[in-house]
């Protein structure tokens, strides 16, 4: 079982990214997904999070409002869709899945590697 995030990079403040978590080995579908950060000296902390369907979203009041997550099914992915972003969201990103909703990071069944976000002011 593998999660492959992607899509990171450097981006101006005020500007957009859209990371990808692409699941191999399981059907993802039927996992709740979520993405964490963790910025350099800080815990690592929730950003996002994604039912099995897709119906239903919940954020860190951090990103509300800014960050969109999403998945596609067919396509085995979810997204993080990243806009007006700001120099605190520079972080390493990783996805998560998990088969039903916990509230403890280490309950998660699957990690992907990390991405790099940073964000230039």
């Amino acid at each position: 079982v593998q999660l492959q995030a992607s899509g990171g990079g450097l981006v101006q403040a005020g500007g957009s990214l859209r990371l990808s978590c692409v699941a191999s080995g399981i059907t993802l579908n039927n996992y709740v997904v979520a993405w964490f950060r963790q910025a350099p000296g800080k815990e690592r902390e929730f950003v996002a999070r994604v039912n099995r369907g897709g119906s239903y979203t919940y954020y860190s009041d951090s990103v509300k409002g800014r960050f969109t997550i999403s998945r596609d099914n067919a396509k085995n992915t979810v997204y993080l869709q990243m806009n007006s972003v700001k120099a605190e969201d520079t972080a390493i990103y990783y996805c998560a899945a998990v088969r039903l909703v916990v509230t403890v990071q280490d309950e998660y069944d699957y990690w992907g590697q990390g991405t790099q976000v940073t964000v230039s002011s």
